[in-house]
């Protein structure tokens, strides 16, 4: 039956459910900040080739 030193103990198991909740609000603010990080590079790049390679 029952070991002699068992205390009934009730065990709560918390559950909590992940949800993934992507607001669009960061997701825009997102794309436009790596849009303008790729929009500079692309400038620097261009004056690059346009004004500086030629001097050489």
């Amino acid at each position: 039956m029952m070991e002699p030193n068992y205390k009934d103990r009730s065990v709560e198991v918390e559950r909590t459910e992940v949800s993934k909740h992507s607001d669009s609000s960061v997701v825009a603010s997102t794309f436009i900040k790596y849009a303008a990080y790729i929009i500079i590079i692309f400038g620097i790049l261009f004056f690059l080739v346009r004004y500086v390679f030629p001097m050489f």
